[in-house]
């Protein structure tokens, strides 16, 4: 086993692949802007993407270990490969890996329904080529879906990444590896037990450290669970999620959308997704989006991932998907 140390809340080991394994899925499938999508800015300092793949430190039992994604074919035809640094991972701790990355990554989505949808758009449809293979992601947990919803209630994309990164910082623990420092999200049992002065030195407002103290313990009692909301019928779960203190109408949606990948949710009044859309298919400031939203039916939510997905794009954050190698009826 290689050799290892754990002061506190650091692992530190050696920069070899402790194990690997290939992740399949149906073509097509674009790697960077899934990821880019769901870390939503690069200064995520959990959903990492550089030199071409995804890296990001799992939890394994009371170790942690630093997992990349990589694909090493083409959109079309991908072979997607994940790489476990640091470590000794049992079969299991492997398989766990797996179902983690699996559903992050959205790899059991058929790709073809909801590429067909924004293709049929004809205002959408140069997006939807260039971004051809992104999948929805979602966090991996109930805890996490909260974590990255409530800070940013009310506040920009930047302004929330920047007080996630300072939970982070406070209240996660973190992996050194080949002389780099790798974090991992805090989990609900360390907000759980947190002071609500130390979460408000994060940049919380007093509602929102005590929501997400709330919510991080109701997880813990067992209280609320991704398997009992993941139970519920849609209008159920909004209904739930939306009498926890401090959580809306939109926060609900976003958990659901982001956390749960409920396509069917759209979240109410996001600025940036409505902005962002009504930009790419170029209507006027202020234009209604209802009937656009409509019209995509129990596949709405996909529309919050694609304006999300066309901004960054336009950043260069996203390369563009080539032209499809595979002919595919329209």
């Amino acid at each position: 086993m290689p050799a290892r140390s754990i002061p506190g809340n650091a692992a530190t080991y050696p920069g070899e692949a402790a194990a690997q394994g290939r992740l399949s899925t149906r073509a097509p499938f674009h790697l960077e802007a899934t990821v880019r999508v769901l870390q939503r800015r690069p200064a995520n300092p959990v959903e990492v993407w550089e030199r071409e793949r995804y890296q990001r430190v799992v939890a394994t039992g009371d170790d942690l270990a630093l997992v990349e994604v990589e694909n090493h074919g083409t959109i079309d035809s991908p072979d997607v490969r994940f790489f476990v640094r640091g470590g000794d991972p049992s079969t299991a701790t492997i398989a766990g890996i797996e179902r983690t990355l699996r559903k992050v990554l959205g790899l059991e989505l058929d790709p073809e329904p909801l590429q067909h949808v924004v293709e049929a758009e004809r205002r959408l449809r140069a997006t939807a080529l260039a971004l051809r293979g992104m999948r929805p992601p979602r966090f991996a947990d109930l805890f996490e879906a909260f974590a990255n919803v409530i800070p940013f209630q009310q506040l920009s994309l930047d302004a929330g990444i920047a007080i996630v990164g300072r939970l982070v910082e406070r209240f996660g623990r973190y992996l050194d590896q080949g002389g780099r420092r790798f974090r991992a999200f805090p989990t609900s049992q360390a907000i759980a037990e947190a002071r609500l002065d130390a979460l408000r030195r994060c940049g919380l407002s007093a509602v929102k450290a005590e929501s997400l103290r709330h919510v991080a313990r109701a997880i813990e009692s067992g209280e609320l669970s991704e398997r009992g909301i993941s139970s519920m019928t849609t209008s159920d779960a909004l209904r739930i999620l939306d009498e926890l203190p401090g959580i809306g109408p939109w926060s609900a949606s976003l958990v659901l959308l982001r956390g749960l990948r409920r396509l069917d949710v759209f979240p109410p009044g996001d600025v940036g997704a409505l902005r962002g859309l009504s930009g790419l298919m170029e209507l006027r400031p202020g234009a209604s989006l209802r009937r656009t939203l409509a019209s995509f039916g129990d596949r709405r939510g996909y529309l919050y991932f694609f304006a999300l997905g066309g901004g960054l794009l336009a950043k260069g954050l996203i390369h563009a998907a080539p032209p499809s190698t595979s002919a595919r009826p329209r």
